[in-house]
């Protein structure tokens, strides 16, 4: 199966001042849905990876049980946690190029990586149009979020930055020795992942091709966003057959 980078998930405390702050900072920034309503807002590049910043409310350990019944045991733990941990990386998501996601899904779990359930989802975005997706979450709740492409594609054929920014280059993860078999089975080969031994297994930062100076960290809620080759390779894991 052919897997590749979908997103980095930042959590902020108030989307809209966090859409202003990306904005300040020389990002274009959508709101998934109409802005009264949104939760979510994204950062589109006009290819590969984008940046999804999201809110949700400290009193979402209520929702627990509800949310893993509509998403599957493990999710409403999961994304109490984004909460949980404050403003910055909360999660990564992974999109499965392929034509069966109930049966690709079947295949991790063979290899020893348990998965919930495809969960259908629709959404309309602020132009009115209607999007299709399937997600999946891992039962550990510390590897990449699995999903579709969406129905239809979502990536503008230009989406000039400000600030200069056309591409995230890399995804720069800390692993630690527990998840990186699975990881590794997750992300397959795709060069955009560059992953690093650690105690948490957890993004890091993103670097974006084209971003020529580094950004005011206070207006990045938490995430480390920097230019492409701002820091040294870190070091491989091994990748698993």
């Amino acid at each position: 199966m052919a897997t590749s980078c979908s997103h980095v998930l930042i959590w902020v405390r108030d989307i809209h001042r966090a859409v202003r702050d990306y904005r300040a900072l020389g990002f274009k920034v959508e709101y998934a849905v109409p802005e009264k309503k949104a939760l979510h807002a994204h950062i589109w590049f006009t290819e590969g990876p984008i940046i999804e910043l999201l809110s949700f409310p400290f009193g979402a350990k209520w929702f627990k049980w509800p949310i893993e019944f509509l998403a599957g045991r493990g999710s409403g733990r999961r994304m109490v946690g984004w909460a949980e941990k404050g403003e910055g990386f909360c999660d990564v998501a992974v999109v499965i190029d392929g034509a069966d996601f109930k049966r690709e899904l079947a295949a991790f779990r063979r290899a020893g990586v348990p998965v919930g359930r495809a969960i259908p989802w629709r959404r309309t975005n602020i132009h009115g149009q209607r999007l299709r997706y399937q997600y999946a979450y891992p039962k550990n709740r510390r590897l990449p979020i699995l999903l579709t492409p969406y129905d239809p594609p979502q990536h503008p054929k230009h989406n000039e930055h400000p600030n200069g920014s056309t591409r995230m280059s890399r995804v720069r993860m800390g692993v630690r020795d527990e998840d990186r078999e699975a990881l590794h089975r997750i992300i397959g080969d795709d060069p955009t992942f560059a992953l690093d031994t650690a105690e948490t297994t957890a993004v890091r930062s993103v670097e974006l091709t084209g971003l020529t100076h580094e950004l005011d960290a206070a207006l990045l809620h938490g995430a480390v966003v920097q230019p492409a080759g701002s820091v040294s390779e870190p070091v491989q894991c091994s990748t698993v057959n």
